[in-house]
């Protein structure tokens, strides 16, 4: 029956609108943290590429990196000339320039942050090992203690020095990577302000070789990969697993093997296999690296099957 004169007006009730809402609220809270995290992690390798583009740009002007005193002469004198930097702390004080005094490893696990060199990996400190074709070897080194600084940008920035580090010999059978680590940088992009997590908003940056010096920044895999493979196919391997995996270097793989600790995965077996990497001698010939001891050798076939190990740059 239809009523002349007048209107209908069609409405939500009180109910509905309550309802409605909290199903929005219901969705926001299961997909926001995804989101932010997602928007974080963008964010992170953004400064992360920016922060290494910086220390690859300021490290060759500074000639030789070695013969300073300290890790923090090396700042005061050196790279402070030829990087832009807030703040310098001393040992004593690292917390005044944002390091945290816990952090995350990349497996998971929370740790204090390493303030000297034996903190950060005894083998660079004390080591002695045998290598597989029977060369005998041991390194020691003042176990010298970290200092601090921060950047105009706002990243924190422990380091490790080594001031006797040695340049890359023309070795094509063996080298142990303890004498050729300079420095060790240990970065929170964000200060102590959380996550304080590796592989978030912190990571870690190695100087190789006080003259024509390598920089590198690998993020590895947590694990090797189950399978082991020649050196031709060990880096489609890791392209296979995801497309921005790679097969680290002979400098890469050292600086996993300097910071197995910030890592997390110092089991024996992870530590005591050898594994590719992706610097070539030959065509049949390639470097390959033992993480127990920091030892790299290029006498090895590549069609013989090792671990492998993938990172991201």
């Amino acid at each position: 029956m239809t009523l002349k004169g007048m209107t209908w007006v069609c409405a939500f009730t009180m109910a509905e609108i309550l309802l409605s809402l909290t199903i929005i609220g219901v969705v926001a809270a299961i997909t926001l943290p995804s989101l932010t995290g997602n928007i974080n992690e963008r964010t992170w390798n953004t400064q992360r590429k920016a922060l290494y583009a910086r220390m690859s740009q300021a490290i060759p002007l500074m000639g030789s990196v070695n013969g300073y005193a300290t890790a923090e002469t090396f700042v005061t004198a050196g790279l402070s000339k030829v990087l832009k930097i807030n703040n310098i702390c001393d040992h004593d004080h690292l917390e005044d320039c944002g390091i945290a005094s816990k952090f995350v490893k990349l497996n998971g696990s929370t740790a204090s942050i390493p303030t000297k060199m034996s903190e950060l990996n005894s083998r660079i400190v004390n080591m002695s090992a045998i290598g597989e074709g029977g060369e005998s070897y041991s390194y020691s080194q003042e176990d010298s203690d970290a200092a601090a600084f921060e950047t105009v940008n706002g990243e924190s920035i422990l380091i490790f020095y080594n001031g006797k580090c040695v340049p890359a010999l023309d070795e094509t059978r063996v080298t142990y990577f303890q004498t050729k680590l300079c420095a060790n940088l240990v970065y929170d992009l964000n200060g102590s302000k959380g996550p304080n997590t590796i592989g978030k908003d912190m990571g870690y940056l190695s100087i190789f070789y006080p003259t024509d010096s390598v920089i590198v920044s690998p993020y590895p895999m947590m694990r090797s990969l189950s399978a082991q493979y020649p050196q031709d196919e060990a880096g489609a391997a890791c392209t296979n697993m995801d497309s921005e995996y790679r097969l680290p270097n002979k400098e890469e793989m050292a600086s996993i093997f300097v910071n197995t600790f910030l890592i997390g995965d110092g089991s024996e077996t992870v530590l005591d296999a050898l594994y590719w990497t992706s610097s070539v001698i030959s065509s049949t010939k390639a470097w390959y690296f033992w993480l127990e001891s920091g030892y790299a050798n290029s006498d090895r076939a590549r069609t013989q099957n090792m671990s492998v190990r993938c990172i991201k740059r």
